[in-house]
């Protein structure tokens, strides 16, 4: 019984779809509600004022106005607020 497989068999051939992942919306930026703000793995931007975080870590906006990012210690927070 063979223990190699016959020349040509690829071993390696798959491969993963993209995630897409990093910050969809800047500083300054105009949004509405319901806009995606960040896709992230895990929570280096956290929510923050008019903003939400989806069970994926994804923050999004749940009102329409003006991104805004800020730090306090090492948290780095995206709020939305009133134009």
């Amino acid at each position: 019984m063979a223990h190699k497989k016959g020349l040509g068999s690829s071993r390696n051939g798959r491969d993963s779809n993209p995630q897409m992942l990093g910050v969809k919306m800047f500083s300054g930026q105009d949004v509405s509600s319901g806009m995606i703000l960040v896709r992230q793995r895990g929570t280096r931007f956290r929510p923050g004022p008019g903003t939400g975080i989806g069970k994926d870590d994804t923050i999004f906006a749940t009102r329409s106005g003006v991104v805004a990012f800020r730090t306090s210690g090492e948290r780095r927070f995206i709020s939305v607020v009133d134009s």
